[in-house]
């Protein structure tokens, strides 16, 4: 499984990284939108659950997961 993140759209939520601490960070950015960081970009199946809640909750919708 690789996860993206349209950092550009992210608006800093947190959402993700509250479904999954394990692959999903939010910084601040001072001033600007905090934004999402993808501590893992290819997660272990194990995970595959936990991804996709953080990706279907999104209030942008600015994760997808591919495989």
């Amino acid at each position: 499984m690789k996860v993206k993140v349209d950092v550009d759209l992210c608006q800093g939520h947190s959402v993700c990284a509250d479904e999954c601490p394990e692959v999903f960070s939010v910084v601040d950015r001072g001033g600007e939108y905090p934004q999402v960081v993808v501590l893992m970009k290819n997660p272990p199946e194990s995970l595959r659950d936990k991804v996709k809640a953080a990706a279907k909750y999104c209030p942008n919708k600015v994760i997808t997961i591919e495989g």
